[in-house]
């Protein structure tokens, strides 16, 4: 989970100044944790509320996705988003929007099995993006997740997302120069995942994923979210990361950690 909290922080002053390069300082004055980030964690304090019944899932994910959401109104919110955050009756509005996948990665820490990787996976995405393309996102990426934590390799990993989700078959080079802003599923989960399968480190996947311009921190934190669980991440990127959360998030984020070690790498 971390690690898509460190791809946000990094791709945040990229995401409206795209940086087409590997070459740039990780942490700066004018990162931030946005909405990425913050929905995660939102994620992750729903699945700590279950105890491990799932059936509740859902209604927890919305619960804390508006009760810690309404908390950090310009974090970044979408339209969309925004207004069922704030709903009075939230409901799913068919999105197929990014936010289904770089929220998702608690999921693919937390499952024991593929197929519950995939179940919820699916609670956590359809309270707000039910359509059938961001149900799709946010399953490939907790499946690519757990099949990394359980030790799968890249090429392993790759053919399992090609055959029930995207084709793979670009390179990060091959559409660098006419990469454009996008910000659903369909045109950012296959680009963050080529990034963690080029990548050669958890450093390296966090910047090829920036490099390719775009959505830079939901890019980012989906690729960072996979390679953490497949190389973890070093010691020092943690330090500076958690720096960035205030006191809420940060409870959050270590009571996850205290109550997931044994399950998670």
């Amino acid at each position: 989970m971390l690690g898509a909290i460190i791809g946000d922080i990094v791709g945040s002053r990229f995401e409206f100044n795209n940086f087409r390069s590997k070459d740039f300082e990780l942490f700066t004055d004018e990162c931030q944790v946005t909405d990425d980030s913050i929905m995660t964690l939102a994620v992750a304090k729903a699945i700590l509320a279950c105890g491990g019944d799932w059936e509740q899932l859902g209604h927890n994910t919305a619960k804390y996705m508006q009760e810690i959401g309404c908390k950090y109104p310009n974090c970044g919110f979408g339209g969309m988003f925004g207004k069922w955050v704030f709903s009075d009756k939230p409901v799913p509005y068919n999105s197929f929007g990014n936010g289904a996948a770089m929220r998702v990665s608690p999921c693919g820490f937390i499952a024991r099995t593929e197929e519950e990787a995939i179940l919820l996976s699916r609670k956590v995405t359809e309270v707000t993006h039910n359509h059938p393309e961001g149900l799709k996102g946010a399953e490939a990426v907790s499946v690519a997740i757990f099949l990394a934590r359980e030790g799968a390799v890249k090429n392993e990993i790759k053919e399992r997302i090609e055959k029930d989700y995207y084709a793979l078959n670009f390179t990060l080079d091959s559409i660098r120069d006419e990469y454009e802003f996008n910000e659903t599923c369909q045109r950012t989960v296959p680009q963050a995942i080529v990034a963690f399968l080029e990548s050669d480190s958890f450093e390296y996947a966090i910047r090829g994923a920036v490099s390719i311009g775009g959505d830079s921190d939901t890019i980012a934190a989906i690729t960072g979210s996979i390679a953490e669980a497949f190389y973890g991440i070093p010691s020092d990127l943690k330090n500076k990361a958690l720096i960035y959360l205030d006191r809420e998030l940060f409870y959050i984020y270590e009571e996850w950690e205290n109550k997931t070690r044994k399950t998670t790498k």
